[in-house]
């Protein structure tokens, strides 16, 4: 049994790549963006209706405006590399949860954006939260939750396509889709590699520095997050980043690259 579930699981991996959009790498690719964006509409619906959304007008239309703007910029930016399919299927969307407590932000397949309160003080300003978008927007373009859900529909349920996985255990198939984006205050076991972690630092700072924001305060807003460990254990919106201090070279290398897009507004 053994040796047929080793067998299987080189064919699903075989036959199931795909290819980083903007990157070139090679990713695991068991789900369909067809399958996965209604799943994720869906789940993203129920969690805005349990809410609770902010009431704060302010920072609720900064979220909207500054979600519009990177929007435009991915559509962009896609276009110009003849990559305007990727976007297929996808419905933005964009909204702020009223929860102090959760510093955390996350976009499911198909453009659907939520942040919590939690980490407006960290955002700061309309550029940290473009920041933040940046980089969670950019974990949907380069289908880093598809990828994860891919590994542990394979790892964890041996299922190599969605629909087996829906009619075996629906409630995995959710579960697994929540920790693959990292949605809510418990990321669980699915949480980004930090091979992902630096494909959206890079693929955010391009789409900001397309919307207008300035990439030089990109470095200087983690530098922040950073702080807000206070030595402790980290917020869950780093638990698997690289560590802080490769994640500000690395963007302090790619500044030159992202200044060439930068629009200033």
């Amino acid at each position: 049994m053994k040796k047929i579930f080793v067998v299987f699981a080189f064919l699903s991996i075989l036959y199931g790549c795909a290819t980083v959009p903007l990157t070139g790498r090679k990713q695991l690719n068991l789900v369909s963006n067809a399958e996965i964006i209604p799943m994720a509409k869906q789940e993203y619906d129920s969690v805005i209706r349990k809410g609770p959304l902010s009431r704060d007008a302010q920072q609720t239309e900064m979220i909207k405006r500054v979600g519009v703007r990177i929007q435009h910029a991915v559509e962009e930016y896609l276009a110009s590399q003849n990559l305007s399919s990727e976007l297929a299927g996808f419905q933005w969307e964009f909204n702020l949860i009223d929860d102090p407590k959760t510093v955390n932000a996350w976009c499911m397949p198909g453009g659907k954006v939520a942040f919590y309160t939690g980490i407006m003080p960290i955002c700061k300003d309309e550029t940290g939260v473009a920041i933040v978008m940046g980089h969670e927007v950019a974990h949907a373009i380069a289908n880093h939750g598809r990828e994860r859900m891919s590994q542990g529909m394979l790892e964890q349920l041996g299922m190599s396509t969605l629909s087996a996985l829906m009619g075996a255990n629906p409630g995995a198939g959710k579960q697994l889709l929540f920790q693959a984006v990292g949605a809510g205050s418990q990321i669980g076991l699915l949480k980004f590699s930090r091979q992902d972690e630096s494909e959206a630092d890079h693929l955010g700072l391009i789409f900001m520095s397309l919307a207008g924001y300035d990439p030089n305060q990109a470095p200087i807003f983690w530098q922040r997050m950073s702080e807000q460990a206070g030595g402790q254990a980290p917020p869950e919106f780093l638990s698997t980043h690289p560590s802080n201090e490769t994640r500000i070279k690395d963007l302090q290398g790619w500044i030159p690259e992202a200044m060439k897009y930068y629009k200033k507004q």
